[in-house]
């Protein structure tokens, strides 16, 4: 993760590109029929000038290749939260949202007993908190902002200052993060989930490897990644699906499932009258 968190200590700023995913998610409230996933807080959280904005006029984000990124964040928000309500049922009482950016669910959790760890870097944190005051967003007791810039420490020194208990199962969710990091700080990040108690788990998104994309999706990929790189954040891996399924048992994961475009449209966007589908570069893993 520290490459990432370079890119925007560079910019002197918070991520541009979580930025982007909240807006994906809040103009899925207004344009999208049926909604896939509800987030009554995704507009608020903006704060008043970009909420009125967007529902002034939310066809201003509604080209092609911005609903396909918009359906890969909902789906994705979709798919880690059934995960969590099922780690919740067997009895994790720890949710870790690493690169929380503009993330809701703590301020919406329905779990009282479950603690939730906000990591992300001090600059995107202090955003948030900035957007969180101004929209008037009571902190829960049962949240933990966890800042962390990874020139500078570690994700379980990190986590253990702020009081996570490395020797209790968690749910861990980390979305939108590893396409912008190395194969080895991803890797290093999943070797320490991969040591925390059983019962624990992970669900990250990744970028498919070009090559398995048809030529269609190799051009929108291309024009996709040029306008991240613009934001001073360029994608730095993607994998062969059954490589890294390889990878993950190699760190010692004994449960490994990805899930491919195809199958995230089937299970999440099957025959929507509005079109939205899932881009070709987008799969999930959760191990």
């Amino acid at each position: 993760m520290a490459e990432a968190a370079i890119n925007i200590v560079r910019q002197g700023q918070a991520s541009q590109t979580a930025q982007r995913v909240a807006v994906a998610r809040a103009v899925h409230q207004l344009l999208d029929e049926p909604i896939l996933f509800e987030d009554p807080l995704a507009l608020r959280i903006l704060g008043p000038a970009a909420e009125q904005a967007l529902r002034e006029d939310p066809f201003a984000h509604n080209e092609p290749i911005d609903r396909g990124m918009r359906a890969g964040v909902v789906v994705r928000a979709k798919f880690i939260e059934e995960e969590l309500a099922h780690a919740v049922t067997a009895g994790v009482t720890q949710y870790v949202v690493l690169g929380a950016g503009l993330d809701t669910f703590a301020y919406r959790n329905p779990y009282p007993a479950l603690k939730v760890f906000e990591v992300d870097h001090p600059s995107t944190q202090e955003w948030k908190r900035r957007l969180l005051a101004e929209v008037g967003m009571v902190l829960p007791r049962n949240l933990t902002f966890v800042p962390i810039d990874f020139e500078h420490g570690t994700l379980a020194e990190g986590l253990a200052e702020a009081g996570f208990r490395a020797d209790r199962p968690a749910c861990i969710c980390w979305m939108g993060v590893t396409m912008y990091l190395t194969e080895a700080a991803i890797m290093e990040t999943l070797g320490y989930v991969a040591h925390l108690p059983k019962g624990s788990s992970i669900g990250f998104d990744f970028s498919i490897l070009p090559s398995l994309m048809n030529p269609v999706e190799q051009v929108i990929l291309q024009i996709v990644k040029q306008r991240i790189a613009a934001m001073g954040e360029p994608w730095l891996s993607e994998f062969d699906p059954a490589a890294l399924r390889e990878k993950l048992r190699g760190l010692g994961f004994t449960e490994v499932e990805t899930y491919e475009p195809d199958v995230l449209n089937r299970r999440y966007l099957y025959r929507r009258k509005d079109g939205l589908r899932c881009a070709g570069r987008l799969a999930l893993a959760r191990v």
